[in-house]
């Protein structure tokens, strides 16, 4: 049985929404100020589900980390100010393929923290993969453009 569409209006909310997530949950990794804080938490988190201690990062660590959270920033901006299908999709993808490398990460290392980036990442996901209803051109519209467009001559 095929799922209920979306209608499009709400498919571009529901991009705008994941953004703002990410613009919440990404920006403390944006510069190495802010990424020194969260990591600190993260540790913290790790320990708390039972977990060691995160490792300590090195300088080309927290390069990788900051340059992720810009470029992630980058396209969070993208999809907030100007939503479409087509960024939704490739949004799903991403997310998806992120949540097989946070998931391969957490089978290779004791990072049960983890479950607060992969969870979201499997929800925005599977919702921006959604079905669809695209809005249909005016009647107007149609009439018009094939009135205007040749007829082929038998």
């Amino acid at each position: 049985m095929p799922l209920p569409a979306l209608p499009h209006t709400s498919y571009l909310r529901l991009i705008r929404a994941s953004a703002i997530h990410d613009m919440v949950q990404i920006l403390p990794f944006a510069t190495p100020w802010t990424f020194a804080l969260l990591y600190a938490q993260l540790s913290r988190l790790n320990v708390w589900f039972g977990a060691a201690p995160l490792p300590a990062f090195q300088t080309v660590h927290l390069l990788l980390a900051t340059l992720l959270g810009t470029l992630v920033l980058t396209w969070t901006s993208c999809r907030l100010w100007a939503p479409s299908l087509r960024l939704g999709r490739f949004d799903a993808g991403a997310r998806l393929i992120f949540a097989v490398w946070i998931g391969w990460a957490m089978l290779v290392a004791d990072m049960p923290m983890l479950w607060v980036f992969l969870m979201p990442e499997i929800f925005w996901g599977c919702a921006q993969c959604w079905p669809v209803a695209l809005p249909s051109a005016p009647r107007a519209a149609v009439t018009r453009q094939s009135a205007a467009a040749p007829h082929a001559q038998p």
